[in-house]
């Protein structure tokens, strides 16, 4: 279960930054300043974060915060799915954070590119999860995993800054996991969800 201080936190810095976005007298500004600067103390009391990178990591946006969207490619072979390797030696399904000014199909479709060195087209949506709630390590953020289901046309797999290898894995041999973005109860989800077109998106 995640860590209570952690939701704790978390939830102060969301009603800070909504305050300061909305606020507008100077007094309670300065409130919800220091409850942001409170919630950076205390992530950095319970890691072995130091205050600033605390800082940097709840305190660097405006605006009503809202959930972060992580994409993640579901490319199937012969019953098994395409992992790459990360720097960390640990495997996950090729994809990352959402660029601003791409739609959800262009943006897994680049992510699997620059990972995988595969050309795919984004086919329909298999599960949207909140990370929060499927079995993946704590994090001082709210993330929605949207997983896509995408048809290779070409390309082939190149060592780059991120990923230094791929493979397609069955769920009884797979790799170390990433399982900060990658876990076992989301690949088999993913392959089961895959074989059945007629299966609605899962979501929450």
């Amino acid at each position: 279960m995640e860590d209570k201080w952690l939701s704790w936190a978390t939830e102060i810095q969301a009603i800070a930054q909504a305050g300061l976005t909305y606020g507008e007298d100077a007094f309670d500004r300065e409130r919800y300043t220091r409850l942001r600067e409170i919630s950076a103390q205390i992530l950095a009391e319970h890691t072995d974060l130091p205050v600033e990178k605390a800082t940097n990591l709840f305190c660097n946006e405006e605006g009503y915060q809202t959930p972060k969207a992580d994409t993640r490619a579901v490319i199937i072979r012969d019953g098994a799915i395409l992992l790459v390797r990360e720097n960390d030696g640990r495997w996950a399904m090729p994809g990352g954070w959402a660029d601003i000014g791409l739609t959800l199909s262009q943006n897994v479709e680049k992510e699997t590119k620059e990972e995988a060195g595969l050309d795919v087209v984004a086919t329909r949506v298999l599960a949207i999860h909140n990370h929060a709630t499927h079995n993946h390590p704590p994090l001082p953020w709210s993330i929605w995993k949207i997983f896509v289901a995408c048809e290779v046309r070409g390309g082939e797999f190149a060592q780059n800054v991120e990923t230094t290898a791929s493979g397609y894995f069955t769920p009884d041999r797979l790799p170390p996991l990433a399982e900060g973005k990658t876990t076992r109860e989301q690949i088999e989800l993913c392959l089961e969800l895959a074989a059945d077109d007629a299966r609605p998106v899962e979501f929450d």
